[in-house]
C-alpha cells in the first residue's frame, strides 16, 4: 500500500497480545507504550507512574469517545495490565497509570541487548524469581471468593512455570489471575467429587430405575440381576473406592455377564444327565471373570458338584449354567455376602431363605435358586 494512503504513524498491535486481552485493550497498551517511551514518569512504591491530561489522550486517542476510553482503560486495568491512580477518565479526565511491573529504581537496564530493551521499552517482560502480584490482583482474587492463601500456593509453581520458558509478558498479573481462577474451578470440582462420592456398603443394593434398565428394558432375568449384586459388592469393597456411579458400574457389569451367559446357554440346551467326567466350558470361566470370582475357587467346587448331580440322577439342559449358579452362591455366601442373609424380602414372587447358611445342607444349596432352569 502506498504510504501517502496513510496520514499518519501506524499503530503496531501485537496479533498474539490482542488474541489474550482483546483488541481494544491491545491497541490502547501500545498507545500507552508508545506515550511512555518518551515520558520519564514518576518512581513511586516500585511503579513507574505517568500521567496524561485530556489534551494528550485526546491527540493519541481521538478514534474513542471519552467513554471508551474509560471502558478499555478500566479493561486494563481489571485483567491487571495496567494499575490506575486517576479516578475514572469521564470524571478525572486524564490518565494516571503505571505498567504493572516493578520498576528498577535507577530505570530501566542498560547494556542488556536490543531484544530485552524492546521488550522493556513495550511493556513486555521476563518474570522475575520474586514476582509478586499487585495489590489490585489480589482484590480481584478476594472480589471472587478465592482464599488468599489458596492463591498464593499457586504463586511458586505459576513463576517456576514461566521461568523455564523463558517468554516476556506484558502483564504477568493477569495471567497469574487466570491461572489461579483456574486452578480454584479444578479444585471446586473436585472438593464436590469427593464430597458427593460414596463407599460401597455391604448392604448396597441397585436402585429401583437400574433394576428397571436391566430386567425392563434390557430383558434380563430378575434372579440373574440378584445373584450379580453379592459378588459386585465384594469386588469394589475389596477396592475400598469410592464412586458417585455405583448404578452405572452394575448395569454394565451385569449387562457384560448377561451376553456371556446367553451364549453359553444357546449352545447348551439339551437335558441330559452329567458326565462322570464334566468340566465347565469356557464360556463359564469367561463370565466368572466377569464377575470378578476367583477361578480357582470355582473348579475347587467341580468334583462336589459332580457327584451330588450324578448321584441325583437328575438331567439339566445346560449343566454349565447349573454350575455357575452354584458357584455364584458359594462365592457370596464364603464372603458373608448372600442376599439370604441380609433380606428379608420377597424377590420375583419367591420368598427369601433368612436362615444362616451353617444351618442349609448341601442338598438345600444345589437345588436352590430356579433362575438358570
Amino acid at each position: 500500500m502506498p504510504s501517502s494512503l496513510i496520514p499518519e504513524k501506524p499503530l503496531l498491535v501485537s496479533p498474539s497480545l490482542a488474541a489474550t486481552i482483546g483488541l481494544e485493550e491491545a491497541t490502547m497498551l501500545s498507545v500507552l507504550n508508545d506515550l511512555a517511551e518518551h515520558r520519564a514518569g514518576e518512581l513511586r512504591d516500585g511503579y513507574r507512574w505517568l500521567s496524561l491530561d485530556e489534551q494528550l489522550v485526546g491527540r493519541y486517542m481521538h478514534f474513542w469517545t471519552p467513554h471508551d476510553i474509560q471502558r478499555v482503560s478500566k479493561s486494563l486495568r481489571d485483567k491487571g495490565v495496567i494499575l490506575m491512580d486517576s479516578a475514572p477518565f469521564m470524571q478525572s479526565r486524564e490518565l494516571v497509570f503505571a505498567f504493572n511491573e516493578r520498576a528498577a529504581a535507577s530505570g530501566p537496564a542498560r547494556g542488556s541487548g536490543p531484544r530485552a530493551h524492546n521488550a522493556t521499552a513495550r511493556g513486555a517482560n521476563r518474570i522475575p524469581p520474586n514476582w509478586q502480584p499487585s495489590d489490585d490482583v489480589w482484590r480481584q482474587l478476594a472480589q471472587r471468593s478465592i482464599p488468599e492463601q489458596f492463591a498464593r500456593d499457586q504463586l511458586p509453581e505459576f513463576i517456576t512455570y514461566w521461568r523455564e520458558r523463558d517468554e516476556p509478558a506484558h502483564a504477568w498479573g493477569a495471567k497469574f489471575l487466570r491461572a489461579v481462577l483456574h486452578a480454584w474451578r479444578n479444585h471446586e470440582t473436585d472438593f464436590r467429587r469427593r464430597e458427593t462420592a460414596s463407599a460401597m456398603e455391604p448392604n448396597w443394593r441397585p436402585s429401583p430405575d437400574a433394576m428397571e434398565v436391566l430386567v425392563k428394558h434390557a430383558g434380563i432375568n430378575r434372579q440373574f440381576v440378584e445373584d450379580a449384586i453379592p459378588e459386585f459388592v465384594l469386588y469394589w469393597k475389596e477396592r475400598g473406592e469410592a464412586s458417585r456411579t455405583w448404578n452405572s458400574k452394575f448395569i454394565q457389569h451385569v449387562r457384560r455377564q448377561w451376553n456371556r451367559y446367553t451364549a453359553t446357554v444357546e449352545n447348551d440346551t439339551v437335558p441330559k444327565p452329567i458326565p462322570e467326567d464334566w468340566q465347565p466350558s469356557e464360556d463359564v470361566y469367561d463370565v466368572l471373570r466377569l464377575a470378578n470370582i476367583d477361578l480357582k475357587f470355582a473348579q475347587s467346587l467341580i468334583a462336589e458338584f459332580v457327584i451330588f448331580w450324578r448321584d441325583s440322577k437328575q438331567v439339566q439342559s445346560s449343566w454349565n449354567t447349573k454350575f455357575l449358579q452354584h458357584v455364584k452362591y458359594h462365592w457370596a455366601r464364603n464372603h458373608s455376602l448372600s442376599p439370604m442373609e441380609s433380606q428379608s424380602q420377597h424377590h420375583a414372587g419367591q420368598t427369601v431363605d433368612t436362615r444362616k447358611t451353617r444351618e442349609r445342607s448341601l442338598i438345600e444349596d444345589l437345588t436352590d435358586r430356579s433362575w438358570a432352569y
